[in-house]
């Protein structure tokens, strides 16, 4: 079973770094928790590949700096749907 989640981790990781992906893009994408990601990357990633963490660190980083924007457009988008009807 460790054997899974380490490798579920590193290929959450790879995706993320790859992609550009946001957390619950990838927890989406693997069928997994918000929470299980976060988890696999603040706390299981760091000790299998540190190449790797500082990558989606970045990622997740600029992510993190831009939802304000994204949970803003995300809004606007939906209060025009509702006028259109």
């Amino acid at each position: 079973m460790r054997q899974q989640v380490e490798q579920r981790c590193v290929a959450i990781g790879q995706y993320i770094a790859d992609t550009g992906a946001t957390v619950r893009a990838a927890a989406k994408h693997f069928g997994v928790s918000k929470s299980s990601v976060h988890k696999d990357m603040d706390e299981r990633l760091p000790r299998l590949s540190e190449l790797l963490y500082a990558q989606i660190r970045e990622v997740l980083r600029y992510n993190k700096s831009v939802r304000h924007l994204r949970g803003g457009e995300a809004t606007r988008q939906k209060y025009r749907q509702r006028r259109a009807l």
